[in-house]
C-alpha cells in the first residue's frame, strides 16, 4: 500500500505533519478528514526496497533521524500491544500516528507492508540495518519462531532501556567537567585576545628590558591575537585526520590499541565493552540463539577492534568444542574475572544468568570509575587554571614591581 507524507491542520487551526498509508492520494484525504484534519499537502513516498541503491540511501537518511530512544519506547509499546493481544500490524499501525520521530514513522510504515506483503518481522526489519541491528533482528527472529515475539520485545526493550540508561548517568557525570573545560578555554582565550593586549602595550611603549615571562605572555597574546583563526584550522584538521584513520583497518586497531594502552582510560573502555559483550551474549543464548551465532553478533557490537578479534577467535575455538571461557582465556584480552565467572557459569549450567550479572558487575564499576575521575578531575582542571591566570598576573605584575624599584 502507498505510504504518503501530509501537511494538514488539526481541529484547533495548529500545523500538524506526519505520514499516513492509502490507496490513493484521495484516500488519503479522505482518511485525514475523518481524523478530523484539514489537509494542506500531501506527496507520496517513493518505495525504496526495489532498488538496492535507493535503499542503502534510505537507510542513511532514516539513521540521521532515529533515536535510541524511539527505537527503545517504540520496543516496549509494541511489545505491550502484542501481549494484549493485539495483531503484529495493527499493533504496529497503532504505533505509528503518535511516535513523535518522523523518521521512526516512515519506518514503522514501510516495516507494516512489508509484513503484509509476507514477510516476516524479522525479515521486515532487516531491510533497515542501520535502525535495527543484527542483535535486534536475531532476536525478533527468535520470538517468532518460538512464539514469544512479545517476550522478546519486552527483554529487548528492558536491554535497550539499561543502555541508555547507563549512557545518560556516564553524560551527566562528565557533563560538568567538560562545561567547566570549555568555560576555561572560552575566558582564556578573551583574556589573551583582548584583555592581555590592552596591558602589555604600556610595558612595550617603555622601551625598557622585560622579564622572561612578561615577553613569554606578550608573544602568545600576539599569536592568539593574528592567528586565532590557525588554531582553528589545526583542531579541524586534527579530527579529519583522526577520523580518516579510524576508516581503514590499519587505523582503526591502532586507535583501539593506544585507547586499551591508556592508562586509566583503557581499562574503563575495556570493562564497557566487555558489559555490552556479556549483555548481549546474554539475551540470545536465553532465546535460543545457538552459541556461534550469537558470538558471531555480539563481535560487532563491542566497539572494540582487539577485542572483537578475541571474540572472532574464541568463536573459532568454540566450534571446535572448546568452552567459551577457555577459549577466551587463551586470547589474554579479557578481564580476568569474566573470563572466571564465564567458567563457572559453563559448569554450573547458568551461563546465561551469569553473563548478565557480568554485565551488571563491569557497568557498575564503569559508573564508578568515571565518578571517580570526574571527582579528581575538577580540582585538577581548578589548579591548572589557577596556574595559567597565576602566570598571566605574575607576568603583568613584575614589570610593575621594576618600575616602582626605578622611581625610588
Amino acid at each position: 500500500m502507498p505510504v504518503f507524507e501530509y501537511k494538514a491542520l488539526d481541529p484547533r487551526g495548529k500545523n500538524i505533519k506526519g505520514i499516513i498509508d492509502a490507496e490513493s492520494a484521495s484516500a488519503a484525504r479522505q482518511k485525514l478528514r475523518v481524523a478530523k484534519n484539514f489537509p494542506v499537502s500531501i506527496k507520496e513516498v517513493l518505495e525504496t526496497q526495489t532498488k538496492k541503491d535507493t535503499e542503502v540511501f534510505s537507510h542513511i537518511r532514516f539513521f540521521t533521524r532515529v533515536k535510541t530512544s524511539d527505537i527503545s519506547m517504540m520496543t516496549r509499546q509494541l511489545s505491550t500491544l502484542v501481549g494484549a493481544g493485539f495483531p503484529l500490524v495493527s499493533a504496529i499501525d497503532t504505533l505509528i500516528r503518535p511516535t513523535k520521530s518522523h523518521g521512526l514513522n516512515r519506518v514503522l510504515a514501510r516495516i507494516k507492508d512489508a509484513i503484509v506483503e509476507g514477510n516476516s518481522f524479522a525479515e521486515a526489519l532487516s531491510f533497515y540495518p542501520h535502525i535495527f541491528p543484527p542483535f535486534y533482528v536475531n532476536m525478533v527472529r527468535a520470538g517468532e519462531s518460538s512464539g514469544s515475539l512479545e517476550i522478546i520485545l519486552e527483554r529487548l526493550a528492558d536491554i535497550s532501556e539499561k543502555q541508555q540508561a547507563l549512557n545518560n548517568r556516564i553524560r551527566t557525570v562528565l557533563a560538568y567537567p567538560v562545561l567547566m573545560a570549555f568555560i576555561g578555554v572560552v575566558v582564556l582565550f578573551l583574556l589573551m585576545t583582548f584583555i592581555v593586549p590592552g596591558i602589555t602595550t604600556i610595558f612595550t611603549d617603555m622601551n625598557q628590558v622585560l622579564p622572561p615571562s612578561t615577553r613569554l605572555l606578550i608573544a602568545s597574546s600576539n599569536f592568539f591575537k593574528s592567528f586565532w583563526w590557525l588554531l582553528l584550522v589545526v583542531i579541524g584538521g586534527m579530527i579529519f585526520t583522526f577520523r580518516g584513520i579510524r576508516k581503514t583497518v590499519k587505523g582503526q586497531f591502532m586507535v583501539d590499541k593506544t585507547t586499551l594502552s591508556l592508562p586509566g582510560v583503557g581499562p574503563l573502555v575495556k570493562k564497557l565493552a566487555v558489559a555490552r559483550f556479556a549483555r548481549t551474549l546474554g539475551s540470545l543464548l536465553e532465546n535460543g540463539v545457538t552459541m556461534l551465532s550469537s558470538l558471531e553478533i555480539v563481535k560487532n557490537i563491542v566497539g572494540n577492534v582487539l577485542i572483537s578479534k578475541a571474540i572472532e577467535e574464541a568463536s573459532a575455538e568454540v566450534g571446535q568444542g572448546k568452552g567459551l571461557g577457555n577459549a577466551l582465556e587463551e586470547t589474554k584480552t579479557l578481564p580476568f574475572l569474566s573470563i572466571q565467572m564465564i567458567q563457572v557459569g559453563e559448569q554450573s549450567g547458568e551461563l546465561e544468568s551469569m553473563l548478565n550479572k557480568i554485565a551488571d558487575v563491569y557497568e557498575n564499576e564503569v559508573e564508578s570509575s568515571i565518578m571517580q575521575m570526574t571527582s579528581l578531575l575538577e580540582p585538577v582542571m581548578i589548579l591548572v587554571m589557577g596556574l595559567i591566570v597565576g602566570f598571566i598576573v605574575l607576568s603583568i605584575c613584575l614589570p610593575i614591581f621594576e618600575m616602582n624599584q626605578l622611581i625610588k
